[in-house]
């Protein structure tokens, strides 16, 4: 007993000093969350294809809302304050903003901190680029997550999502900071930048743009939509973006109105893209030659390599690594092995230490020893993502197996993603209660958490383990779900529904516990090699 205590200890401090580094991270980077968005013809197989990750300490609990029915005269209403509670009984700091009326029928949704999936294969994804304060009215009602959660419960298909959401936002007002939230259904994928109109305005400022077909574009923290392309059909924006723009010094009306220009915040340096959308176009398409010298990159891009949801996920990975952005390739050490012979050879590695998610007290420790050694980059996947997901919509499927949400907690570049079908109904054990605010091993982020943080102790020696496992777990479920789907399928074509969920909501929760029993053994392991000096 005092040996497991000892190790949970150590455990919990070495989380917590993780922890720790992501206040002094996020104040650096001054921004959080990414989006890939994939049109059908852009990804190998026809998806369509949306994400999002959580990054920040918002709540992890998630579940399925069912849908409903609803009264005449009966009225929605809308809350502030989601983002950080326990559990869905948690009503601590959450205060109601207002009521719209309900309609009649409501879609079934997956409510995370930001709702990101309904049962009609309607799919969000977020990014905030906060825009200028100027523009910020905390008297509006809406904030971006439920924007999103009505859209979800009210909407099948991306434009009648963005009608919507412009409608709520004229109508009660939109109380947040710039964000952009990326609308994908089975057909086709959208940017959508919205921002307040002014402390002394209900109202707000959008604008929509959809990522053509054959192309994939990213969000990360900053506005992209540039021109407004009123005349086209793939275009949708509010009639006030100009006037609000001059209103507040932020367009002196002369020349071609850029949104991104008008309503990007300051860290944007003056551009229209930061390192992640660098990175991620580039990969992408490396025939273009983008160069972060640029003041502005493409909207979107076509790749040159059809995109499968494998290459999404391994772009979420993304830490720069063998690239001048990599934070560990100054982090070097001189390795010494003796040979048969008896004669020892040197060689100058990467330390084992060296990861890409240092918190901030071992970056400063570097820099003392050696100025210079750790310039940081604000990678894809970092240390403190809540949660991320990845959504593919498929329109030769039912809706009911017809969207997969692959998700996952904790950092992108290290957790196994789930697989949550838009038919399902229920979510595996400890999804529904968060794990941030206090140490919950009762929540599923905790227990991937442990050996995540664990793993970054010596990351060299430990990630070819913990990234086989990821990889193995991506495999095994791109293997196993057509036969899933197939089966569901057979149970929806005799009007079976109810078995064919069970179905989709056992694989669920067969494949977490699956995932869960490695993270435990891998942590095990690693604590293992640790004591005896590995």
């Amino acid at each position: 007993m005092f040996k497991f205590k000892s190790l949970l200890l150590a455990n919990l401090l070495l989380l917590g000093f993780a922890v720790h580094a992501q206040e002094d991270q996020e104040q650096l980077v001054g921004a959080n969350c990414t989006s890939i968005q994939v049109g059908k013809k852009a990804s190998a197989d026809g998806s369509v294809i949306t994400s999002h990750t959580c990054d920040g300490r918002y709540r992890t609990w998630m579940r399925w809302e069912p849908a409903a029915d609803h009264e005449k005269g009966e009225m929605h209403k809308v809350y502030k304050g989601t983002m950080h509670t326990e559990d869905p009984f948690d009503n601590r700091g959450v205060e109601l903003a207002g009521e719209i009326p309900q309609v009649a029928h409501t879609y079934a949704y997956l409510n995370t901190a930001y709702p990101c999936l309904n049962e009609k294969q309607l799919a969000i994804g977020e990014t905030t680029f906060s825009g200028p304060d100027t523009l910020v009215n905390k008297k509006g009602m809406f904030l971006i997550e439920e924007l999103e959660r009505v859209a979800l419960m009210r909407c099948d298909n991306a434009r009648d999502a963005i009608q919507l959401i412009g409608q709520l936002v004229k109508d009660y007002g939109y109380g947040d900071g710039g964000e952009c939230i990326t609308i994908a259904d089975k057909n086709e994928v959208w940017q959508m930048e919205i921002l307040g109109e002014g402390p002394d305005k209900i109202g707000g400022v959008w604008a929509a743009k959809r990522i053509p077909d054959d192309e994939v574009g990213v969000s990360a923290n900053i506005a992209r939509i540039g021109k407004l392309e009123r005349k086209s059909k793939d275009f949708y924006c509010s009639d006030n973006c100009e006037a609000v723009a001059k209103k507040y010094g932020l367009w002196d009306g002369k020349g071609d109105f850029v949104f991104w220009k008008a309503f990007r915040a300051e860290y944007g340096g003056g551009k229209n893209y930061s390192d992640r959308e660098f990175f991620i176009l580039s990969q992408l398409a490396p025939s273009l030659n983008l160069n972060r010298d640029m003041e502005e990159l493409p909207f979107s891009v076509k790749p040159e390599v059809t995109v499968d949801v494998q290459k999404v996920m391994e772009l979420f990975k993304s830490t720069y690594e063998g690239t001048d952005m990599d934070m560990t390739r100054n982090i070097k050490m001189v390795s010494k092995k003796r040979q048969d012979d008896g004669t020892v050879v040197s060689d100058t590695i990467i330390s084992p230490i060296a990861n890409p998610w240092m918190n901030g007290t071992m970056q400063n420790t570097l820099n003392f020893l050696a100025p210079g050694t750790v310039n940081f980059q604000r990678t894809v996947a970092v240390a403190w993502s809540s949660y991320h997901h990845i959504i593919q919509c498929r329109s030769w499927m039912p809706d009911e197996i017809g969207a997969i949400c692959w998700m996952a907690c904790d950092n992108p570049g290290q957790s196994p993603r789930i697989p949550i079908f838009s038919g399902s109904t229920t979510l595996p054990e400890g999804f529904d209660k968060c794990g941030q605010l206090r140490y919950r091993p009762e929540s599923w982020i905790w227990d991937y958490r442990r050996a995540n943080k664990l793993a970054t102790v010596m990351w060299g020696r430990t990630k070819q383990t913990l990234l086989g496992n990821t990889l193995r777990y991506e495999e095994k479920a791109l293997e196993e779900i057509p036969t899933i789907e197939k089966k569901a399928q057979a149970l929806l074509n005799e009007g079976k529904k109810a078995e064919a969920t069970k179905v989709l909501n056992q694989y669920t929760k067969d494949f977490a516990a699956a995932t869960r029993q490695t993270w435990k053994e891998m942590e095990e392991q690693f604590w293992y090699w640790f004591s005896m000096g590995f």
